[in-house]
């Protein structure tokens, strides 16, 4: 179990590394799952893991699940690990800020 310094050290990262707003990562994730004729239902766009942030995002510390907790240091994991702060990302390299859009983290946007 995570203890409570620890929790909040993770919910800092995660709300660091995510820095799309619900609102942003919403309409990413519909925009990407949209084809040329349809677009899936807001609740439905989306890979798993970018629906589960968008809920974390939606949500109190204090509610989070244990699977909120997982999904939190897999993201923070994740786009940590695709970082590089020596090559900052271009327009150009779309698959890899897709990806890392789909987790709520835009490499293109200025920190906050």
């Amino acid at each position: 179990m995570t203890d409570a310094l620890e929790l909040d050290a993770l919910w800092d990262e995660f709300h660091r590394v995510v820095n799309m707003t619900s609102q942003e990562l919403a309409a990413w994730l519909r925009v990407r799952d949209a084809a040329e004729e349809t677009e899936p239902l807001p609740e439905q766009a989306g890979t798993p893991t970018g629906q589960h942030v968008l809920a974390i995002l939606q949500k109190r510390r204090t509610d989070l699940t244990g699977d909120d907790i997982r999904v939190m240091y897999e993201v923070v994991d994740t786009v940590t690990a695709q970082q590089d702060e020596e090559n900052e990302p271009v327009a150009e390299d779309t698959g890899r800020r897709h990806r890392l859009m789909t987790l709520g983290h835009d490499p293109l946007k200025p920190p906050a």
